[in-house]
């Protein structure tokens, strides 16, 4: 090969090195553009907007455990809950994108706490709450201006009809794409109001999902990124 070739031909292999370089850098950069932190239809999808409502009910075969302690059998059990929350702010990934809770319901409940013959109602005051969901999984649920994050539970008992008021300082929970559900595990929630009917303390446990935007035709799931 003449020395003439042999320049033409690194020339030429390094241009296309050079090429395929800058190919391959944009890709990446494509690749690699941040989205929001909350998606719907797949962790790649458009990002859920601002204004949007997004509900979930119990995942499936689970149901609502409310104890009087930690890992205890005794308490109270729903089959049915479900909350609704409206996004507040969801900026790019990672971050954190807030919600406002606005309802959250119980149904199908029962007890077995000793003196209680059944569950009237379980209501949730104070509304709307503030919900964080951080990239990294955590979710949290804190007072909104109404003041602290509080459950009412009417319970039927051997003496009547007893009204016990619980509140919290907060729950925490984490966030999974699998499933696009989110759970919380024994939640403190502390008697504020009631007699000694109502117990001290309860533990508050479900996993909801999947989370759906019905914002969007056909309510795609949530995907936190």
């Amino acid at each position: 090969m003449s020395a003439r070739r042999t320049v033409l031909t690194a020339a030429g292999l390094t241009a296309v090195a050079a090429l395929l370089a800058t190919g391959t850098a944009s890709a990446t950069g494509s690749s690699a553009a941040a989205g929001n932190v909350l998606t719907y239809g797949s962790a790649a999808g458009p990002a859920v907007a601002v204004g949007d409502v997004l509900t979930a009910a119990l995942s499936g075969g689970t149901t609502v455990a409310i104890r009087t302690t930690v890992g205890g059998s005794t308490g109270i059990t729903c089959t049915a809950s479900q909350f609704t929350a409206t996004v507040t702010a969801n900026p790019t990934a990672p971050g954190t994108a807030t919600e406002s809770v606005t309802a959250h319901t119980f149904g199908g409940c029962t007890s077995n706490i000793i003196g209680t013959t059944g569950v009237q109602g379980i209501t949730v005051g104070n509304l709307p709450y503030v919900a964080s969901a951080a990239s990294a999984g955590g979710l949290t649920v804190t007072a909104g201006s109404a003041g602290a994050v509080q459950t009412t539970v009417r319970l039927n008992t051997i003496l009547g009809l007893t009204t016990c008021v619980y509140t919290s300082t907060g729950l925490g929970g984490t966030t999974s794409n699998t499933g696009n559900s989110i759970t919380f595990a024994n939640q403190l929630f502390t008697r504020s109001s009631g007699p000694v009917t109502c117990p001290a303390t309860s533990y508050f446990s479900a996993t909801y999902g999947p989370v759906s935007d019905t914002g969007q035709s056909g309510g795609p799931a949530v995907f936190v990124n």
